[in-house]
């Protein structure tokens, strides 16, 4: 069984209906270029560990949202669960109540019931659980971002006070200055990803986010590969190592108190 829940909300690329949408098929695509986190499905894919797919864009349904408005900083944006604007502020689609209902009853909450039965799992075979929030970002700070400081690193980690172990965040700091890359710690974003029904209820339940400055993998203003892609898997993949190997002794531990 996988010692890793590896959520990966936001590689996807598909729209089931663009009936609500008011762009242009050229402008949605370039907001799809935009905000999806290109391969990060491949990223952060090391063969061993379990992974959460969303399955939609996040243009459709952004599963790491919180589902009411009045819990997620971004809905006054119009970029909540469901996105009614683009990151430039202009309107995108118009969903009637029921849409809403729809979408998050097939996508939401879907995606969500499978994320808690991995972390349900992993609680039962090893007491503990780790979700590894994984992600990429921008080098230049969207329309819409709450953070707009410029000089982004090139990797960021995303903590939170009730689920994220301080070791975790020390080896983090050390992985990647050893590696030779610059790491943000809740910068340019915060937080990561815990199902609801444990969220600042079961400490069991430990999360950590990870996210790529997307100029490191991506030529700049694409979204083709660039030639250190595959060196960047690597350093990915060396730090899902790191947390699993550290995971393993907690759980070992919690095994005989």
């Amino acid at each position: 069984m996988s010692l890793v829940i590896l959520h990966i909300p936001h590689a996807s690329t598909h729209i089931p209906s663009r009936a609500a949408y008011l762009l242009s098929d050229e402008a949605l695509e370039a907001e799809m270029l935009k905000l999806t986190d290109w391969y990060t499905d491949d990223l952060f894919n090391d063969g061993q560990d379990l992974q959460i797919l969303g399955k939609v864009s996040r243009l459709y349904c952004d599963v790491e949202r919180f589902p009411y408005d009045d819990m997620e900083v971004m809905a006054p944006l119009g970029m909540g669960v469901l996105y009614d604007r683009t990151d430039e502020g202009q309107l995108m689609r118009v969903l009637t109540p029921g849409d809403r209902m729809r979408i998050l009853n097939l996508y939401y909450w879907g995606h969500h019931g499978v994320l808690a039965h991995a972390v349900k799992k992993s609680l039962a075979a090893y007491k503990r659980a780790l979700i590894l929030d994984c992600h990429s970002f921008s080098d230049s700070p969207f329309s819409r971002d709450l953070d707009q400081r410029p000089n982004r690193p090139d990797f960021s980690i995303g903590t939170d006070p009730f689920h994220t172990p301080m070791n975790y965040i020390v080896a983090s700091q050390i992985y990647f200055k050893d590696a030779g890359f610059t790491l943000g710690i809740n910068r340019p974003y915060s937080g990561a990803m815990v199902p609801l029904n444990y969220y600042h209820q079961d400490d069991r339940v430990e999360s950590i986010m990870l996210e790529v400055n997307r100029k490191l993998y991506l030529n700049p203003g694409t979204n083709e590969k660039s030639a250190a892609y595959e060196d960047i898997k690597a350093v990915i993949h060396g730090y899902i190592t790191m947390l699993r190997d550290m995971h393993k002794g907690r759980c070992r531990k919690k095994g005989r108190q």
